[in-house]
């Protein structure tokens, strides 16, 4: 349960929220236990008036308890509609904090930790997952505390008159809120976490089916990709029908408790009026209260069946949000460099213990304001390089110093407040232009959005959109051709004037023509900044100071 304490910890800061949606369900509860005993009193006690004549009818007091009858009523009403409100409120309230909370941990893991885990699965746990750790709040949080609170105040109630029947009454509960959940908890745990596991991994296949549908249908695999999904749906269906019996299994147990606490407390409400402790009309109100105090109780099978989804879906979050980031944050503030140089000497880089070092015995040396190229074939290393500087990854050899200071003294968010890179992913989001340009820049105007284009060259085009800035340009900025998408990423440079740029093929797969139009308008950026531009293609290496190889693992000048 160790999770679900978790969970609870994390829900606290908006507890105002979760008591308000537990009084409130409280207060439903008893006004209908109200509402159904006060009924059963009320027309035991009228129909014996009437038998009793003239007299008895006369003196009989109609108005109280129809009115109270009303007042339970509407009270069972409205406080049924603010409890939806109120719940339905905190939900949403909720889903987002755990949202954010989610995000604000996988941030630090992004790339190296995440670049392990599958897209699909890890976009099944920032929704789904989250989605069912919500439930939560509404299927079990509410219901426990509030069939608790209820179910001691009505108990209490049904002792001032018998206290048989509710020692009886506390039994029935007992027994359907307590027994029957925890059976139906025992035997729901593995198919409810048999559910998460195989949805998650059911929409895994489906997402990643989509994604690569060309290469599954140009090389055939779109059969056993169907046989995978279908084997998974066959088994998903197996573990919902396990948990429809076990659905079904609280329901008769409910119902057997229910019912037997009902004659139960009719036998000992019928021996207190032989014996003169109670009068013929309360009878029927403790036995339809007792009827009504079940309406407590009849959520927690199902929340406790549930429990298992529950469960395993704070398991796959909560595993992989602790886990550690491949770069410490600092101890202590990043300290303001001294100029920006950047010097490695003897620098190690291996991503696991046991894989030979991508760089072994690095050294190099990019004075302020130096431009640097380097080449490499593909997996020498030049990704590894950036990522070293990013702080995404971290050596375990050697020597780094920029501006002046070790470089283990900045993380990767102070890094990136010195460094802009331009890479030949360089991502566009399913939004528009001006958005993809204001993620570098979030306080720039419009104004400085069209400086940047012009600079990129790309204002004309944008101008001649029916939309122009607030065009959208498609997931992965699909509505672009190759060129004009580099163009954004050179826009967005403009518009994040940090001192060190970094291009990371900036021209692959580009043609002859779009290469040297883009290296072009690329010149002018450089001014005034250090740029390691870092790339296997020759035409852009005619704008660097000096040039390195990246041979087993070293830099060699070449230029």
């Amino acid at each position: 349960m160790s999770d679900i304490w978790r969970l609870i910890r994390l829900l606290s800061p908006r507890r105002g929220w979760l008591l308000w949606g537990v009084v409130l369900a409280t207060t439903t509860l008893l006004a209908n236990f109200g509402l159904l005993a006060l009924s059963g009193w009320f027309l035991a006690a009228t129909a014996l008036a009437g038998l009793a004549g003239i007299a008895a009818q006369n003196s009989f007091n109609f108005f109280t308890p129809s009115a109270m009858v009303r007042f339970f009523a509407t009270l069972r009403v409205g406080s049924r509609y603010v409890e939806r409100l109120v719940t339905h409120e905190a939900t949403f309230r909720l889903l987002a904090d755990l949202r954010v909370w989610f995000y604000t941990r996988l941030e630090p893991l992004a790339p190296a930790v995440l670049q392990t885990q599958r897209a699909a699965d890890l976009l099944n746990r920032i929704v789904t997952d989250i989605d069912t750790l919500n439930l939560f709040y509404l299927r079990v949080f509410v219901p426990v505390l509030a069939a608790i609170a209820a179910g001691l105040i009505m108990a209490a109630f049904f002792a001032f008159f018998s206290w048989p029947a509710a020692l009886a009454l506390i039994l029935g509960l007992c027994l359907n809120g307590m027994l029957t959940p925890v059976l139906t908890s025992q035997q729901g745990a593995k198919p409810g976490a048999d559910i998460t596991r195989l949805t998650a991994a059911l929409r895994t296949e489906y997402v990643e089916a989509l994604q690569g549908m060309g290469e599954l249908l140009v090389f055939g695999a779109a059969p056993a990709m169907r046989a995978r999904a279908a084997a998974l749906n066959t088994e998903l269906a197996a573990a919902q029908a396990r948990m429809g019996q076990v659905t079904g299994l609280g329901l008769a147990l409910s119902g057997l408790a229910a019912n037997a606490t009902l004659l139960v407390v009719l036998i000992f409400g019928a021996k207190r009026f032989e014996a003169g402790g109670i009068g013929a009309a309360q009878v029927p109100m403790l036995v339809l209260g007792a009827m009504a105090a079940f309406e407590a109780t009849a959520p927690l099978p199902a929340a406790m069946q549930f429990l298992g989804q529950i469960k395993e879906a704070a398991r796959r979050i909560f595993t992989l949000a602790d886990q550690p980031p491949a770069v410490p944050a600092p101890a202590a503030p990043a300290p303001a460099p001294q100029g920006f140089g950047l010097a490695l000497r003897d620098i190690t880089l291996r991503y696991a213990p046991d894989e030979s070092a991508v760089l072994d015995g690095f050294t190099l040396s990019v004075p302020d304001g130096r431009h640097i190229g380097i080449v490499g074939p593909t997996g020498a290393g030049k990704t590894t390089l950036i990522n070293l500087l990013l702080r995404f990854h971290e050596f375990q050899a050697g020597e780094a110093w920029f501006g002046g200071h070790d470089l283990r003294a900045y993380g990767s968010a102070d890094m990136a407040r010195h460094i802009t890179v331009i890479s030949q992913r360089s991502y566009l989001f399913h939004t528009t232009i001006r958005d993809n340009l204001l993620l570098a820049n979030g306080a720039a105007d419009e104004t400085a959005l069209w400086h940047a284009l012009e600079v990129a060259q790309l204002a004309e085009f944008v101008r001649g959109l029916p939309r122009g800035l607030d065009s959208r340009v498609g997931e992965g900025g699909t509505r672009l051709s190759g060129g004009q998408a580099r163009r954004v990423a050179l826009a967005r440079a403009v518009l994040k004037s940090t001192p060190w740029l970094i291009l990371d093929e900036p021209t692959e797969g580009l043609d002859t023509e779009t290469e040297q139009a883009f290296l072009a308008d690329l010149k002018p950026i450089l001014a005034g900044r250090t740029v390691l531009y870092i790339t296997h293609r020759p035409a852009g290496l005619k704008l660097m100071d000096e040039v390195h190889a990246l041979r087993a693992g070293r830099a060699v000048r070449v230029l």
